[in-house]
């Protein structure tokens, strides 16, 4: 049946993958499609994620300016989905921080991700102090974007010297079993749990 459905038995069966520990399987399962960069995934993708969220959006990113562009109305579109019970939690890196120092000589961006950050979070300034909303400012080195909706996520390792666009990325979907899609979720929550609330200002 797994072969005629294209799927893996673990996907298909997890509870078989964990009662024989088979969390390789169960992994690889999690998988649902790699990109050869983030500018390659569809915008329906992002946009059906977005949608179809019901108990949390998670988003750890540099800038995330790309969100914007996929969706222009996305502080918008945040808020009603926190007005239908769902759990937005949305983490960028504090433009005046080292790490975006760090990172702008890295990227070769000649002193302007400073400058990409408060621009994309003039989108988001609706958000704070709305019910269900966070949005916190990370100090992390930072190495990979996640953006989680309920059990699937978007993950792009950052590749050094290239933008978040350029870099390869994954989309997993949590298996029982499987610890992908557990892996990037806890590195979200340990920089989460490490950010500042932000107050809104861009400055």
């Amino acid at each position: 049946m797994a072969r005629r459905l294209g799927a893996e038995e673990a996907y298909l069966w997890p509870q078989i993958a964990e009662a024989n520990d088979r969390r390789p399987e169960a992994s690889r399962a999690e998988l649902i499609e790699v990109f050869p960069d983030r500018a390659s995934v569809p915008r329906d993708v992002w946009l059906r994620l977005l949608g179809e969220a019901r108990e949390r959006v998670d988003v750890l990113v540099l800038a995330g300016a790309f969100l914007s562009q996929v969706q222009p109305r996305i502080g918008r579109v945040l808020a009603d989905r926190a007005g239908a019970g769902v759990r937005v939690r949305l983490c960028f890196a504090d433009p005046s921080g080292a790490a975006v120092a760090v990172r702008d000589r890295e990227d070769c961006l000649v002193g302007t991700l400073g400058a990409i950050v408060r621009s994309s979070l003039t989108h988001y300034r609706g958000l704070v102090g709305v019910e269900g909303c966070e949005v916190r400012l990370h100090a992390v080195t930072h190495h990979v974007s996640v953006l989680r909706f309920d059990d699937e996520v978007v993950v792009t390792p950052h590749v050094f010297g290239e933008s978040g666009n350029a870099s390869p990325t994954f989309h997993f979907r949590r298996v029982q079993g499987g610890n992908l899609f557990d892996h990037y979720v806890a590195g979200f929550d340990r920089v989460w749990d490490s950010a500042s609330p932000w107050s809104g200002e861009v400055g």
